[in-house]
């Protein structure tokens, strides 16, 4: 019978633990072909790797054990057996140096099941891989049940019951509600396991926080710091006053020392006041002659206050058609541009707009981005197609007039980021633009979103700005919490599509 008052605690395995572990080993093992670990096999181990041998006391009595080593996993490849990644236990195969850590034996004492010991062993091997940057986690998992089995089924056949819990099995169901999966079944793994007819499981957990190769300078950050600048639209007397009042922001954003800055859809609007005597579709069309040196400006902004700009959006004239254009102006000098695929029927019958034929993800020092432009994000598959190609970050600049436009917007958005497992920025301008036609009055506040989990706000809200009032917003999102949240969320909407049933395709390549 346990005690009611009982200290559980996890920690590094020592020598003197040896004769709790003896006695642990001989009531697990009771029944089965199982050798005992001799006391100098554990001293050896305690020798070459002693971060890698882990217990769970209860009351200062070891009843639970892990105990592993590192491997040059290339040295081996998927055929090999317990005695090769041992060396006949030896552990002259400890690499210090290196990629996978190798687990060769876990178990609770049989008074102690129940527990969950055996998970807290898990979750304590997993931070011993995350913390030493190798790969993963692999091990030879006995299927100790399979013999009451082996006449009616073939090992891969009861792989996949036990997989989808139509036969328990002792050991694998247990490593397999751990997140580790099978990546190969192994013949003549252990000699003389009858309960596993001498079959095995090569079993692999992947460390998504795994590093290749150190990085000295120029290394990514998990932590991104995104500048949202919602715009005040105010005349302006020349293109000069306009640039002038875009490297305000910029200056103020970069101060802070953040990654990107976003600016709204058609900030620029305002040099169309000199064109108002013109139809509007002449108008934007006088409009775009200013997106070449404005694009240049920007350029030169970025390396000088050495920030990625997403320059919001503006009319562009290509091969005798509009475009509304964003350009992606990245700190190292270089840029790239998107055009705004979807078109309003208010684009469309105003200023005959035309939509784009091409995205993809960009690459940046900061993460991969996809950039949609107000309309854009609208549309589920456009933003689907960018998580394929692994966004992290979606950027939206936006124009809406009234308060219905920009919840149709910011709906849309939220629901991007929680489907995508993504962060969005959204960016907009406010207030009025007299005498500017097709550009009276914009509502708008400015947000970043987030997924929907334990890791992120209840709300899926990072941060907004005040409605309605021109202002900056600073706000830091970790790049990190979406790569567990991809393998480790309560749901996973990426992994468990039916792509059995239906796809997203991009026709035009």
């Amino acid at each position: 019978m346990l005690s009611k008052e009982l200290i559980i605690e996890a920690r590094h395995l020592k020598l003197e633990d040896y004769y709790d572990l003896r006695n642990a080993m001989e009531k697990a093992y009771h029944g089965s072909s199982e050798d005992y670990w001799e006391r100098r096999d554990i001293s050896r181990l305690l020798d070459v790797f002693p971060e890698g041998q882990l217990c769970i006391a209860v009351n200062n009595k070891v009843v639970a054990l892990a105990l592993s080593i590192i491997i040059d996993y290339s040295k081996f490849g998927d055929n090999h057996t317990y005695h090769q990644i041992t060396a006949n236990d030896t552990f002259a195969t400890h690499d210090p140096e290196g990629d996978v850590l190798y687990g060769i034996e876990l178990f609770v004492h049989p008074d102690y099941r129940g527990m969950r010991l055996g998970r807290r062993l898990y979750d304590v091997r997993k931070e011993l891989c995350e913390n030493l940057n190798l790969r993963a986690i692999m091990a030879g998992g006995r299927i100790p049940t399979y013999s009451k089995y082996a006449d009616e089924l073939t090992p891969r056949q009861y792989i996949n019951k036990v997989s989808n819990k139509e036969i328990y099995d002792t050991a694998l169901t247990f490593q397999l509600s751990n997140n580790f999966h099978v990546k190969k079944i192994l013949k003549n793994y252990l000699a003389d396991d009858e309960q596993s007819m001498e079959f095995a499981t090569l079993l692999e957990w992947n460390n998504i926080y795994y590093q290749e190769k150190e990085t000295l300078i120029n290394k990514l950050q998990p932590v991104v710091r995104l500048g949202l600048v919602q715009w005040q639209m105010r005349h302006f007397a020349t293109f000069d006053h306009l640039i002038e009042q875009s490297e305000f922001f910029i200056d103020a954003v970069s101060g802070y020392h953040a990654d990107f800055i976003l600016f709204p859809e058609f900030f620029n609007a305002p040099l169309m006041s000199g064109f108002n005597h013109l139809g509007e579709a002449e108008a934007i069309r006088k409009l775009a002659e200013y997106t070449e040196p404005l694009r240049q400006k920007f350029v030169d902004f970025s390396i000088s206050y050495n920030v990625n700009i997403i320059t919001g959006s503006m009319p562009v004239m290509e091969r005798g058609k509009l475009y509304n254009i964003s350009y992606l102006c990245r700190r190292d000098g270089s840029w790239e541009s998107f055009k705004k695929v979807h078109i309003t029927p208010n684009e469309t019958e105003a200023w005959g707009m035309s939509g784009g034929s091409d995205i993809r993800v960009f690459d940046t020092d900061s993460g991969k981005i996809g950039i949609a432009i107000c309309y854009d994000v609208e549309f589920p598959e456009l933003i689907r197609i960018y998580a394929d190609q692994g966004m992290q970050l979606l950027f939206v600049p936006f124009l809406t007039d009234t308060q219905n436009g920009y919840s149709r917007v910011r709906r849309c958005a939220q629901a991007r980021a929680i489907e995508n497992e993504c962060y969005v920025a959204i960016a907009g301008c406010v207030g009025n633009l007299p005498r500017v036609n097709n550009m009276d009055i914009q509502y708008a506040q400015s947000a970043v979103f987030t997924p929907s989990d334990f890791a992120f706000p209840t709300n899926a809200i990072k941060s907004e700005a005040t409605p309605n009032t021109e202002m900056t917003l600073i706000v830091d999102v970790d790049l990190n919490l979406l790569k567990d949240l991809h393998h480790n969320g309560t749901v996973h909407t990426l992994k468990d599509r039916r792509n059995d049933l239906y796809e997203v395709v991009w026709k035009k390549k």
